[in-house]
């Protein structure tokens, strides 16, 4: 069987419906016609590659804090789609439980929009997330996660790392920051995207330069913390990309079906707690 007809979760996906749901006056990034995703357009794609749910993520530099257009979508879903939500590091209790009953799994931090000392600032809500059994989403690059280590450690949090942590793919496999990853692998609570190749590869498709980093993870974290998602509908990409040729690289990336359904459905589905 191919990839196209196995068990699949998609971990990392976003609507975006400027015509419902305007962007946020103060967006760092303006999204383009073809990068409108809706919830109909998402479960077009679904149905025609076989992907039985969704993990679909406020984009933070589209919407900011607002996450109604993720929230509708969530409504939409009929239980089929998890939501990771964008919110504030003084964020109350009641209003991430209010988040949570509306299937939202988590929150993102974009480090690499906001900077560490952004981060370094939301323990109190790392310490929220971790007594609702909530998980908090990193958005890091290249060294910016050596300086969050520390902060990782002291918390009881179930985190996930974006997009294999966005190396610097010039400086190897030994940088700090990948190093630094690597290193949570021990927590068993750490848990690792292998998406968005194309957000820190210096290649066109298939990102060559990228796969040293997802097979140093994949052995390292094993298939058992890994997740895939394709980063649909592909903003701010700096080419064309297909989903159906994603779906191909990761069968490529990892071509032991036993691992490949781990990663694609075996791991995300007890970890964001989908239930079919």
């Amino acid at each position: 069987m191919s990839i196209y007809g196995e068990y699949k979760i998609d971990c990392h996906t976003h609507l975006l419906e400027p015509a419902r749901f305007p962007i946020a006056d103060n967006a760092v990034y303006t999204p383009v016609a073809q990068e409108v995703g809706t919830s109909t357009q998402l479960q077009h794609v679904f149905n025609a590659y076989g992907v039985r749910h969704a993990v679909v993520v406020t984009p933070p530099a589209i919407y900011g804090e607002n996450n109604r257009c993720l929230l509708d979508g969530l409504a939409l879903g009929f239980g089929r789609w998890k939501g990771i939500a964008v919110v504030g590091p003084r964020t109350s209790t009641r209003e991430l439980k209010r988040l949570k009953e509306a299937g939202v799994a988590g929150v993102l931090l974009d480090v690499v929009t906001n900077g560490v000392s952004a981060c370094l600032k939301a323990e109190e809500l790392f310490n929220q997330l971790a007594e609702l059994e909530m998980l908090a989403q990193l958005h890091v690059e290249k060294a910016q996660l050596s300086e969050l280590v520390p902060l990782i450690e002291r918390t009881r949090t179930r985190l996930i790392i974006d997009h294999c942590g966005r190396p610097d793919v010039t400086a190897g496999i030994a940088q700090p920051g990948f190093q630094s990853l690597l290193s949570l692998a021990g927590t068993g609570r750490v848990y690792v995207k292998l998406s968005g190749l194309s957000q820190f590869s210096a290649e066109a498709y298939p990102y060559v330069d990228t796969h040293s980093y997802v097979q140093a993870l994949l052995e390292t974290f094993g298939p058992e913390a890994c997740l895939w998602g394709s980063d649909w509908p592909f903003l701010n990409s700096p080419e064309r990309i297909d989903y159906g040729l994603l779906l191909k690289l990761i069968e490529n990336l990892i071509p032991s079906p036993g691992a490949r359904r781990q990663v694609l459905w075996d791991t995300p589905r007890r970890l964001f707690g989908f239930k079919w």
